[in-house]
């Protein structure tokens, strides 16, 4: 019986220092992520997030933070075919985080975002495929958690520019940035791993609503 015990004290240390060595790995690229400025910075972060994705098999959020870069260079992109090109390799690393979590709310959050920048490189053409995509995606989200901010502050930044797109009213999307802002302010998630952006995207889009 001691002996059983000692080897499950040992397999649980064992994990636990597996885990955190991940969580130390990974909180280092995710801030490379976050602080990139050049595409040789965005691009060094996203490899070695889907190296760590490649060598976990179990976790989501390498394929999170590679399909964010890749999403963050693809708004920073004019070139239309080189921003779809990015949106592709977000897409695909998104789906590689689904494979392990599908109803993770943040990935399917992401999803949307991917979506909603497609409109960018051609409102008139992709406006009602890829709204209707970004929406759908988004409501999914917030039907796996309706406490996720990001869901709700995409949400309201896709509702804003389509009010503004049709000129109708933006108070819809305003109040539920307003929301998302509240959520912001008052989510705590377990995981240490978990995404942090997004408050300054409702507070920009706040100063459009007054």
């Amino acid at each position: 019986m001691k002996t059983v015990t000692f080897l499950l004290a040992f397999v649980i240390s064992v994990s636990g220092i597996a885990s955190d060595k991940y969580t130390e790995q990974m909180s280092k690229h995710i801030h490379a992520v976050y602080t990139a400025k050049t595409v040789e910075e965005y691009q060094a972060a996203i490899n070695a997030l889907e190296r760590i994705g490649a060598a976990e098999k179990t976790k989501w959020e390498p394929y999170y933070y590679s399909a964010f870069g890749n999403l963050m260079l693809a708004t920073k992109e004019s070139d239309g075919s080189k921003k779809d090109g990015l949106l592709n390799l977000a897409l695909a690393s998104i789906e590689k985080g689904k494979a392990v979590a599908p109803t993770e709310s943040e990935l399917i959050a992401l999803e949307g975002f991917v979506h909603m920048i497609r409109v960018t490189v051609d409102p008139v053409t992709r406006g009602q495929q890829y709204s209707g995509m970004a929406f759908q995606s988004f409501g999914k989200a917030l039907g796996s958690n309706p406490n996720n901010p990001r869901a709700q502050a995409l949400m309201a930044q896709m509702q804003f520019g389509t009010a503004q797109f049709f000129g109708s009213s933006t108070a819809e999307a305003c109040g539920l940035a307003k929301k998302a802002l509240e959520q912001f302010g008052s989510y705590k998630s377990e995981n240490p791993l978990a995404p942090v952006w997004g408050k300054e995207m409702v507070e920009e889009l706040l100063k459009q609503c007054k």
